[in-house]
């Protein structure tokens, strides 16, 4: 971290003092990344910053969602967790061909915490460093019109954008439909520049190589061009954390 860097860190740290709020318990890699989604105003990253603290208090209560409250989105099987790509980030896959849209926008909100916080977690080496990332793959194969779920899709990444800053690496989408085209469209004009910068459409089989690279042969399963084994979200057990 350069001088300046450093300077407005501290002064992002005194904002969030001014807010009422603290920044003792976590460390600069976990505020960096709330000043990288401001675009490095420290002022507009303390307001992330306290906005995601108020927000985590009241949505996630007792630190994290148990499977208990998610079962019926978990027995779908739609979420899978596969290691860690090549860069070192877990990578979850998303079968859009096993989701349904549900009534009960509540309910699917807590699902996309646990799922974050899970695929998160599964990065950790013994403790949380702040600065970890995660690589989504959201494969389309065979989905039809009763899967597609747009307002599913933008409550995702808009979470992701709001609670999660910078904790995404990438998301390739994977066997998009010809009368899928039309809905990413609408879901595209609901997210950021920097996040629909980090997605990738592979849309033919040099893109898809190059998907394999980046993710690697190891963690991705047989239908994708890899070695593994499909692991659902439900089926991994991570380890208990450094104190």
């Amino acid at each position: 971290m350069d001088q300046n860097q450093q300077l407005q860190l501290t002064q992002m740290k005194n904002c969030v003092q001014k807010l009422s709020s603290s920044t003792e318990k976590y460390g600069d890699p976990t505020l960096e990344r709330f000043l990288i989604a401001r675009s490095m105003d420290p002022n507009k990253a303390a307001k992330m910053f306290v906005s995601w603290r108020k927000w985590r208090a009241s949505f996630v209560p007792l630190g994290v969602i148990p499977d208990s409250e998610v079962v019926d989105q978990l027995e779908a099987k739609k979420i899978y967790l596969q290691g860690l790509s090549k860069d070192g980030c877990p990578v979850m896959i998303i079968k859009a061909s096993n989701h349904y849209p549900t009534k009960d926008l509540p309910q699917f909100k807590k699902f996309v915490v646990h799922l974050l916080d899970k695929v998160i977690a599964s990065g950790f080496k013994g403790k949380e460093i702040g600065n970890e990332k995660l690589v989504g793959v959201l494969d389309l194969d065979q989905i039809g019109y009763k899967n597609v779920d747009a307002r599913g899709l933008i409550t995702g990444f808009q979470f992701l954008q709001a609670y999660y800053p910078e904790r995404l690496k990438k998301c390739y989408i994977l066997n998009m439909p010809w009368f899928f085209v039309s809905v990413w469209k609408m879901v595209s004009r609901f997210l950021e520049k920097a996040t629909l910068e980090k997605i990738v459409i592979v849309s033919n089989e040099e893109e898809k190589e190059q998907f394999i690279r980046e993710v690697g042969e190891d963690v991705l399963p047989e239908e994708f061009g890899g070695h593994a084994k499909l692991v659902a979200i439900q089926d991994v057990v991570l380890p208990p954390l450094e104190d």
